[in-house]
């Protein structure tokens, strides 16, 4: 198959013919339909990613495709169904499985980290019967190729672990895939948004998709900005890019009692201002995916249209522009979609 590959961290990434994977006996091989471009990627590259540990390595890991072969332990699935996969792949078995949190399992997979992913046009998933998302025909590729990350992790850190509610304000710091997926997100609940980039075409695209408002954080202190703009400080904020610099201001824009969801990666941390953490009694929160269980709310308000992912995607490329484009990463706005 062709597959885009690098050999050492921040290596040249090539267009290359590669074996084809194969299905473990839990697993399926999927014929990959449509990828994103996530800024997760960009860290695997980058080498800030324990489980990439083996050259060559084939990034991607937010995908739409369609079963090619399954191993003889996989009961529901076939050859042709339509699927999506969450980024983190679990065992079905560990105690955090057991109580339905997949998306923290103790045993996880993750395409395009701990095995080659879905810059190519096949990938292999483990657990199939644990992990597939079945995705009905009125979803295009390129719509779908989001759900297995940039937009479920966006419905889960909005919805449930930042517990959004109607008419309350809602900041995102970061518009990139993940945070203008939590501006439709957050909008469509009811919630009015406030949108946080450097980026005048991001902020752009954040009111399109229901922001109230927008903050340029290049004019000065992004935090005290948004508690202006909210009367005293948003009740949820998102760190949807992960930087010390965001994460800080989505903790210092906050209203008392507020709660900060950390969704971006930090991979060199991050100092906080637990000062105020402690004294205005904030919580903050991880979020991590979603599981594949929890999906069908969320595919629900696709199919209903309250949700639009297919809106976020600005672009579509191929194999050959995969590699420059993860170099490149957050030069245009919107979400970048392969199609190989």
């Amino acid at each position: 198959m062709r597959a885009v590959v690098y050999h050492e961290f921040g290596g040249d990434l090539t267009l290359a013919e590669v074996p084809d994977p194969v299905p473990s006996r839990s697993g399926a091989v999927l014929r990959v339909e449509a990828t994103g471009l996530c800024r997760s990627d960009w860290h695997g590259w980058q080498g800030h990613d324990p489980d990439i540990r083996v050259f060559p390595h084939v990034p991607g890991h937010e995908l739409a495709g369609v079963v090619e072969a399954t191993g003889p332990d996989v009961a529901g699935w076939r050859a042709g169904d339509r699927v999506t996969v969450p980024f983190v792949c679990a065992c079905g078995t560990c105690a955090s499985c057991a109580r339905g949190d997949q998306q923290v399992c103790e045993r996880q997979t993750q395409p395009g980290f701990t095995h080659w992913g879905s810059f190519a046009e096949y990938v292999a998933i483990e657990h199939a019967d644990v992990n597939l998302v079945r995705i009905g025909g009125a979803t295009t590729p390129v719509a779908a190729a989001g759900l297995g990350c940039r937009f479920a992790t966006a419905f889960r850190a909005v919805t449930a672990v930042g517990a959004v509610t109607p008419g309350e304000w809602v900041a995102v710091h970061g518009c990139g895939g993940v945070g203008l997926s939590a501006v439709m997100i957050a909008s469509a609940a009811g919630a009015r948004v406030v949108a946080v980039d450097v980026s005048p075409g991001a902020l752009a695209l954040a009111v399109r998709f229901g922001a109230a408002a927008t903050v340029d954080a290049r004019d000065g202190d992004a935090a005290e900005r948004v508690r202006e703009l909210t009367g005293g400080g948003a009740g949820l904020s998102l760190d949807a890019l992960g930087s010390a610099a965001t994460a800080a201001a989505s903790i210092l824009g906050l209203r008392r009692r507020g709660r900060h969801v950390q969704v971006g990666l930090l991979p060199g941390g991050a100092a906080l201002p637990m000062d105020r953490v402690i004294g205005h009694e904030l919580a903050v929160l991880g979020s991590h995916g979603m599981a594949a269980h929890d999906y069908p709310r969320m595919l629900t308000m696709i199919d209903a249209g309250t949700l639009r992912p297919d809106r976020l995607v600005t672009r579509t490329i191929g194999l050959p522009e995969a590699g420059e484009a993860l170099v490149s990463l957050g030069a245009s706005p919107g979400v970048t979609v392969i199609v190989p």
